[in-house]
């Protein structure tokens, strides 16, 4: 659990570190990140910092995803792709700012971990789906917004052709994890507009389904 303490202190260093948009925070303070984080590390989960889960990934630092929710500007009629779930955190926040959001994740193990805690926080909007996120869900495009929570070398283009007109994606963007830059793609009539907003460091965009039970 976390004290009122801990979480005001959690909301106070996120603002103080540039989360600054009043719905993101709100959608941010409804989601107890504890739960999403476990093991040896839980007690750090209101800590700013990127932690380990299972399969080898992260759940990223908070200020992070703030920064990420901050720059998709999710509305409340928005449909949302997340490509990516890992612990699924970011998927939770979206939930209390979007319609409806569908989640990729390559790996069994996260996909099923994050269904079943969004059914015990009553996150009815989420549906989560074990497959190859750089393939989308043509059968559910367009999306108002799309989220990479792994790197790609550049902005996939058959996620890019899922993206409704006048519609925005969010993405860590490098050739290496050491050199990494977050992005935001909005679609236009008269192509894409690119802004690069900060350094980030994210595991890689990987095709496929890992062979996991």
């Amino acid at each position: 659990m976390v004290s009122p303490e801990q979480l005001m202190q959690f909301m106070l260093a996120l603002r103080n570190r540039g989360v600054t948009d009043n719905r993101v925070l709100q959608a941010m303070e409804k989601v107890p990140r504890h739960l999403f984080v476990q093991g040896h590390f839980q007690p750090r989960a209101y800590e700013d910092l990127a932690l380990p889960i299972q399969c080898g990934q992260t759940i990223s630092q908070p200020t992070v995803v703030g920064m990420m929710t901050m720059a998709l500007k999710v509305g409340p009629r928005d449909k949302v792709l997340e490509v990516g779930t890992g612990s699924g955190y970011q998927a939770a926040i979206l939930s209390h700012l979007a319609r409806r959001v569908y989640s990729i994740e390559r790996h069994r193990p996260l996909a099923r971990q994050a269904s079943k805690l969004f059914e015990e926080l009553d996150l009815v909007n989420v549906t989560v789906i074990t497959g190859d996120g750089s393939l989308g869900l043509p059968d559910q495009a367009p999306f108002d917004r799309i989220l990479l929570t792994a790197a790609a070398e550049d902005p996939p283009a058959n996620l890019l052709a899922q993206l409704r007109m006048g519609g925005i994606m969010v993405l860590p963007v490098g050739q290496t994890d050491a050199v990494q830059h977050l992005i935001v793609v909005e679609k236009t009539e008269n192509g894409l507009n690119y802004k690069e907003l900060a350094p980030v460091r994210f595991v890689p965009l990987v095709e496929g389904v890992a062979q996991e039970p």
